[in-house]
């Protein structure tokens, strides 16, 4: 078989912003600040607890792209219905918990699928979440899991797109892992925890700088505090698209194949 060309992704669409406010009001001002430099917008349980599907649904409508960031992870049937209704909410992607299973993740790739053909919308992108970069081996090891996390990323990975996935969200630190594991070129990553070459990590344990991420093979980087918490969140975007501007200058320069 074939292997597929890789999606080209433009430096705008590979950041994403991380909405981790607590008001409908807050979230939009930071989107309309920013949307000129970013192409997507993630909700996460923080903003959608709070806020509700309507956030989501405005800032659909005013054109940027969706990261939901739910985490799915309950029965099968509970996971697909869910699935399709955040593919009703015109999403760009969301994402489940690879830990969930095969059958969780499969019957919510379907869901999607079908929902987007019978209702004539864009289907999503499902994302597996793998290890989260807060977790360390001695988180794995309090749920009695002996293996270390690049471990687990591994066989997750290999798990959802054995599922039909669409990609993965994983740390950086495992990107080369997970592009072993799954020969599919157009199998996503998406990497949160990332900051700057001089961010503290706070409580990301396994994270990269953005520069370093994209150099990796990251498709899209995940950042919140570092640009939300700047005194000019305008600047410090601009800084991040700027820095993944440079590594995928830099890997064409190198013959490396960029993402």
């Amino acid at each position: 078989m074939t292997e597929k060309e890789p999606i080209m992704i433009e430096t705008k669409d590979k950041l994403i912003v991380a909405l981790d406010v607590d008001d409908a009001r807050r979230a939009l001002e930071l989107h309309e600040m920013l949307r000129d430099c970013v192409g997507t917008f993630k909700i996460g349980m923080q903003l959608f607890t709070a806020a509700g599907p309507e956030i989501v649904r405005r800032i659909v409508s005013l054109g940027s792209g969706l990261f939901l960031d739910l985490k799915y992870h309950d029965i099968p049937n509970t996971v697909a219905m869910a699935a399709t209704e955040a593919t009703r909410l015109g999403v760009s992607m969301f994402n489940v918990h690879a830990a969930g299973g095969r059958e969780m993740m499969q019957r919510a790739a379907d869901a999607v699928a079908a929902t987007a053909a019978r209702e004539g919308i864009k289907r999503p992108a499902v994302l597996g979440v793998t290890v989260l970069t807060s977790a360390d081996q001695e988180t794995l090891q309090q749920l009695g899991i002996a293996d270390e996390p690049q471990q687990v990323v591994r066989r997750l990975a290999k798990l959802a797109a054995a599922a039909n996935l669409d990609g993965v969200v994983a740390s950086a630190l495992e990107i080369e892992i997970i592009r072993d594991a799954v020969s599919d070129s157009n199998f996503r990553i998406v990497c949160p925890g990332i900051r700057s070459a001089t961010d503290v990590a706070h409580d990301q344990r396994r994270t990269m700088s953005a520069g370093e991420a994209i150099r990796a093979g990251a498709d899209y980087l995940v950042v919140g505090r570092p640009i939300l918490q700047a005194e000019d969140p305008v600047k410090a975007a601009r800084a991040f698209r700027d820095e993944i501007d440079s590594a995928m200058t830099n890997a064409l320069a190198m013959n490396q194949p960029s993402r």
